[in-house]
C-alpha cells in the first residue's frame, strides 16, 4: 500500500471565515435575512447552522423556517445580534461593559457557547467594586457559575464600600448572590448589625418573599456577633418567624454563657475574618518596660497594624493562646512604674491573673485566676483546654524565687482552674507543644536555682549546663509524665512548634543560639536541621496553617553588645530554609504570639 501524508493548513480556516465575511459585506450569495428591532442582517444559512445549535435546529429538515427567506428574532436587540454575527463570521467578539448584557443575551439565545464563555471571562477579569453587583445579576440570570462565584466573592470583600457608596446596587442584588455574601466567612470592615439591616432592607425592596426563602436568607446571618441590646431592637416582621426567633434566642443564650463561650462556638458566633492574622501580645522595645499596645500581622499583605484595644497591664514572661476565637493572656510578671526615695523605678510582681479578649466586641474581661502565680512557664491548648505548666514565682516582698512542678488546666465549662498531673520536678524556662492530643515539654531549668531577670544572659558558661535536654510527654487523660528521647542540646527559653506530625525545637537563650531540631514521635528520635545563621532569643513565634514558622524580633549579641531586632523571619519546614520576609514597625523583644481571627 502506497504511503501518504496528512498535512494541515492553519491559514485555511482563517481564509474560509474571511471569505464568508467578504461575501456578507458584499451581500453576495446570502440566502437568509435575520431581523431584530427593525434592522436587517443578510447571512448565509450554512454558516449559521454550522456555528449555532439554535440555527442548526431552526434550519432542520422538518421546520417551516428551513426555506424562509427572512426570520425575525424579536427577543434580541440589533446590537446584540450584530456582535454575535460578527463573531460567527470573524472569530472576534467586540464587547464592552455597556454592550455586555445584550451580547450575552444574544449569545445565550442563539446558543453560541463560545461567545458566552468569552463574555464570562470578560466579566471575571474585569470585576470591580463598581460593577460586581451588576455582573452578579447578569451571571445569575444566564447561569454562569464561574462568573457568579467570582462576583459574589468580590461583593463580600467590598460590602463595606458598597454600603457607603452604592447601597442601591446591593438592594438590587439577586437572592442567590445576597445569600452567598451573607454566608461568606470573611467580610472586611462590616459589623454584623449592618448586614442584618441590609438583609431587612433588601426584603422590603424585593419582598414579600415566601416564608421559606425569607427564613433561608436570614439564617445566613450571624446573630451571635450582635450585642444583646441590638438583638432586641429588631422588630421587622421577617424576624418574627419561629426559626429566626429561635436563632435570636440561641444568640442571647450564647452571650450569657460567660466563660463557656470559647468552647460553645458555632457558625452563628464565629467572626467573619481571616483566621491567619498573627497577634503579637506584650513585650516591647525595652526589656524593663513592656508595651501595652497589641500588634496584628497580616501575612498576605505583609503588613502590621495596631489594635484599638490595648493590654490591661504591662507584662513580660507571660503566655498567650487562643481558643474559639478568644485570646487568653495568662500569668507573667506585671511591671508597674513607681517611686523609691523620690526616684522613678519599676516594680515587678509575679501574676496569676488571666485576661480574655473578645475581638467581636473589642473588649477585655478578667476571668478566674490561676491557682498559682507563674513566670517563665509554658502553656498550651489540647482539645480546647488550656494547660499552664511549671514556671516559677517570686514571693511577695522578697527576692526569693520558687520553681514549681505543678500543672493546672482551665475548665471553661465551669470557669475554674483545676490541678493536673504534676511534672517529676520543678521546671522553668521550658517549652511545650501538643501532638496527637499529647503534651510534650522540653528543656528549661530544673530546681529552685537563681533565675536570670532583666536582659543579660550570664557570662558564666556553667549556667548553660544547668539547662536541660530532657523531654517529657503527658496524655491529659492519664496521670503520669513519661520520658522521651532527649534533645541533642540543652535549651532554655526556647520554643516548640508542632508542624505536620513533627515537633520542632527552635533556638534558645544560651549558646548555641541558632540550632534547630525536629522530633518524630513514632521513632522517638530528634534530627538536627539547618541552623539559623544569626540566632536570637526572647522572640515571638507562631506556627502558620501552611506549616511555616514565623519568628518576630527578639534579642541577639553583636560585638559584645545586646541589641533588640526588628526582623521577621520565616522558616519553611518542608525545605528546611530560613528567610527574612519583612521588618517590625519597631524593635521588639519578649512578645508572645498566636493566631486569632481579627476584624479589619
Amino acid at each position: 500500500m502506497e504511503s501518504y501524508s496528512v498535512l494541515y493548513s492553519s491559514s485555511h480556516r482563517t481564509g474560509l471565515l474571511s471569505g464568508f465575511q467578504r461575501l456578507r459585506s458584499e451581500r453576495k450569495m446570502c440566502d437568509v435575512v435575520l431581523e431584530a428591532g427593525g434592522v436587517f442582517f443578510p447571512c448565509h444559512r450554512a454558516l449559521l447552522a454550522s456555528s449555532s445549535e439554535y440555527f442548526w435546529a431552526l434550519f432542520g429538515d422538518t421546520t417551516t423556517e428551513r426555506f424562509a427567506g427572512s426570520i425575525s428574532l424579536v427577543a434580541l436587540t440589533p446590537e446584540g445580534l450584530d456582535a454575535i454575527l460578527d463573531f460567527l463570521y470573524s472569530g472576534w467578539l467586540s464587547v464592552s461593559p455597556s454592550t455586555l448584557p445584550v451580547i450575552l443575551e444574544a449569545g445565550r439565545y442563539l446558543q453560541v457557547e463560545t461567545a458566552v464563555s468569552i463574555c464570562e471571562r470578560f466579566m471575571t477579569d474585569g470585576l470591580s467594586v463598581k460593577n460586581c453587583c451588576c455582573y452578579a445579576n447578569l451571571a445569575e440570570h444566564h447561569a454562569l457559575s464561574g462568573a457568579l462565584e467570582a462576583a459574589n466573592q468580590t461583593i463580600a470583600m467590598e460590602v463595606g464600600t458598597l454600603l457607603q457608596e452604592s447601597r442601591d446596587d446591593l438592594l438590587e442584588l439577586n437572592l442567590q448572590s445576597l445569600m452567598a455574601v451573607l454566608d461568606a466567612d470573611e467580610i472586611p470592615g462590616v459589623k454584623e448589625v449592618e448586614l442584618i439591616k441590609l438583609a431587612l432592607d433588601w426584603l422590603d425592596e424585593n419582598g414579600p418573599l415566601p416564608l421559606l426563602k425569607s427564613n433561608l436568607l436570614l439564617s445566613h446571618l450571624r446573630f451571635g456577633l450582635v450585642s444583646p441590646s441590638d438583638l432586641t431592637n429588631f422588630s421587622h416582621r421577617a424576624m418574627a418567624t419561629p426559626l429566626i426567633r429561635s436563632q435570636l434566642t440561641r444568640a442571647l443564650e450564647y452571650h450569657r454563657m460567660g466563660s463557656a463561650q470559647p468552647v460553645t462556638q458555632s457558625r452563628q458566633s464565629m467572626l467573619r475574618a481571616s483566621p491567619n492574622r498573627v497577634l503579637l501580645v506584650g513585650g516591647g522595645s525595652s526589656v524593663s518596660w513592656p508595651d501595652l499596645q497589641l500588634l496584628a500581622f497580616d501575612y498576605k499583605r505583609m503588613r502590621f497594624s495596631s489594635l484599638n484595644s490595648s493590654l490591661p497591664l504591662r507584662l513580660r514572661s507571660h503566655c498567650v493562646c487562643s481558643v474559639g476565637g478568644f485570646l487568653f493572656v495568662i500569668g507573667g510578671e506585671e511591671v508597674k512604674e513607681g517611686y523609691e526615695d523620690g526616684r522613678k523605678c519599676f516594680t515587678v510582681a509575679s501574676s496569676n491573673q488571666v485576661w480574655r479578649y473578645d475581638p467581636r466586641f473589642d473588649c477585655w474581661e478578667q476571668v478566674e485566676a490561676m491557682l498559682e502565680r507563674r513566670v517563665h512557664f509554658t502553656c498550651c491548648v489540647a482539645e480546647d483546654v488550656i494547660y499552664a505548666i511549671g514556671g516559677r514565682h517570686t514571693r511577695p516582698g522578697t527576692n526569693t524565687h520558687t520553681s514549681v512542678a505543678s500543672v493546672e488546666f482551665y475548665d471553661m465549662s465551669t470557669g475554674a482552674w483545676r490541678r493536673g498531673a504534676a511534672m517529676p520536678r520543678p521546671l522553668y524556662g521550658h517549652a511545650s507543644a501538643v501532638l496527637d492530643k499529647t503534651i510534650y515539654v522540653s528543656g528549661g531549668r530544673p530546681g529552685n536555682q537563681a533565675c536570670i531577670h532583666g536582659s543579660n544572659p550570664p557570662n558564666n558558661q556553667d549556667e548553660n549546663r544547668e539547662s536541660s535536654r530532657e523531654v517529657l510527654s503527658w496524655d491529659p487523660k492519664g496521670r503520669v509524665w513519661e520520658k522521651r528521647a532527649p534533645m541533642s542540646i540543652a535549651r532554655f527559653s526556647h520554643r516548640l512548634a508542632t508542624v505536620h506530625s513533627y515537633i520542632y525545637a527552635l533556638l534558645g537563650m544560651y549558646e548555641p543560639f541558632c540550632d534547630i531540631e525536629r522530633y518524630d514521635s513514632r521513632s522517638d528520635h530528634w534530627t538536627r536541621l539547618r541552623p539559623l545563621l544569626i540566632g536570637s532569643f526572647s522572640y515571638g513565634m507562631v506556627s502558620m496553617t501552611s506549616g511555616n514558622l514565623l519568628v518576630f524580633g527578639g534579642r541577639r549579641w553583636r560585638d559584645g553588645q545586646e541589641e533588640i531586632v526588628k526582623s521577621v523571619l520565616e522558616y519553611d519546614t518542608k525545605k528546611d530554609h530560613w528567610r527574612e520576609i519583612c521588618q517590625l514597625p519597631r524593635p521588639l523583644t519578649g512578645t508572645e504570639c498566636t493566631l486569632l481571627p481579627l476584624p479589619d
